[in-house]
């Protein structure tokens, strides 16, 4: 790209806003010095595409000053940090959105969850920016919070014209080069991108603002998929050798033919038995007990769907009743006192036929089995709320068991 010809991309005034960009958010430096430049008569202003290329009208750098230059970089490469292309995709899909007036909507919405804080200390504001408080909505909300409150209208009639690109709002454009074109990022040199990103920010944390504080902590911390996770360790113990296998004459064995007059019982599949245990104890939140037997009837998956093969046994100090998932709308989730799940393995294990799977919904603060149980032990662990500063007002000093290692454990929530 020329510099030199009249009407061409002034990549001088492009790179120093760049740097002046890099001075005023050096926690973003590494994102931005990543962003390959790509010259385009055909965007407005200046867009992304998810691979890392920022396309840029010559015209609007030509008439634009480098201070606010500064502030578009920063704009434009948190769009692609934020990961709003993929967002945006996932939205789509959840919420049947089509159409470019959606993804129009989209790209308001990501620009508001940039904007609320993305200038002043050394960024203008560039015109025609918008914010949440131009549209009547309320600071700090990310995009999908945006887009529930708010539809294309009188208000948003003047940013007809905004285009940050596929990298802001997924939708492809006619001018994106593709994952193919000449100097976009892999995706594992995105991801690392993002990585030392997220470790500059909190490695100084007073130099960021709230949005992208919270943003480094969710990128080295990613939340886990604990619906997915909770729902594989169950299918995986389910499945597991020994769950679900019995001994039966329907079908003697093949060495029965080495026995005459003898038959042996041969080993069958059968659907795996799972036994739930809730904690039902004071610790745990009516919320918390909501979430619980709605993940009991997600369970029936990981046998076939056969709910009959569920059941499911509040306790919190004892266990008395047990329920058949067929019935989980009118289980009674009743206790309140203290915790002690021990008794509800001996019930669950005295039940006939024998689970081949023990699942149990507590936030783990209770005595465990000394010894391993004789069938696998899947435990959702819920958050652990303190009370008054300990976890047990008569001992201070109380600090609840982990799950044992027989134990295979996931966090909900």
């Amino acid at each position: 790209m020329s510099t030199g010809a009249h009407g061409a991309l002034d990549l001088d005034k492009l790179f120093a806003a760049r740097l002046h960009a890099a001075r005023a958010r050096p926690y973003l430096a590494t994102a931005l010095f990543a962003l390959h430049t790509v010259e385009s008569r055909v965007v407005p202003t200046m867009a992304v595409d998810r691979h890392w290329r920022c396309y840029v009208s010559p015209g609007f750098a030509h008439r634009t000053s480098v201070e606010e230059l500064a502030a578009v970089w920063v704009h434009e490469v948190s769009h692609l940090l934020r990961d709003h292309h993929g967002r945006s995709d996932r939205v789509a899909r959840e919420r049947g959105l089509t159409g470019p007036g959606e993804r129009l909507r989209m790209n308001i919405a990501v620009d508001c969850e940039i904007n609320d804080d993305a200038f002043g200390d050394g960024l203008v504001r560039p015109e025609g920016a918008v914010q949440p408080l131009d549209l009547g909505l309320h600071e700090g909300e990310l995009m999908e919070d945006y887009l529930r409150c708010f539809r294309l209208g009188p208000r948003t009639q003047h940013l007809a014209w905004l285009d940050c690109g596929s990298g802001a709002d997924g939708r492809e454009r006619a001018w994106d080069l593709g994952p193919d074109g000449a100097h976009g990022l892999s995706a594992q040199e995105r991801d690392a991108v993002r990585f030392r990103v997220a470790q500059g920010i909190n490695g100084r944390p007073g130099n960021a603002p709230k949005g992208w504080r919270r943003w480094a902590e969710e990128a080295l911390h990613p939340p886990q998929p604990w619906r997915q996770l909770l729902g594989a360790a169950v299918r995986s113990a389910a499945s597991g050798p020994g769950a679900g296998e019995d001994y039966s004459y329907g079908r003697p064995s093949r060495r029965s033919a080495g026995l005459p007059g003898t038959v042996l019982p041969s080993l069958r599949r059968r659907p795996p038995r799972v036994s739930v245990i809730i904690d039902t104890s004071a610790s745990v939140s009516d919320t918390e007990l909501g979430s619980a037997l709605l993940e009991v009837a997600a369970m029936s998956r990981a046998v076939g769907g056969r709910r009959d093969l569920i059941t499911v046994l509040p306790c919190d100090a004892a266990a008395d009743t047990v329920h058949p998932l067929c019935r989980a709308e009118g289980i009674p989730l009743v206790g309140g006192g203290g915790t002690d799940l021990r008794t509800g393995f001996a019930r669950a294990l005295r039940g006939r036929p024998r689970p081949d799977v023990v699942v149990v919904l507590t936030d783990g603060q209770t005595p465990w089995p000394d010894t391993r149980p004789s069938c696998r032990t899947v435990v959702g662990l819920f958050p652990r709320q303190r009370t008054g500063g300990s976890w047990n007002e008569d001992d201070p000093d109380y600090v609840p068991d982990s799950p044992p290692e027989w134990a295979r454990v996931v966090h909900i929530g």
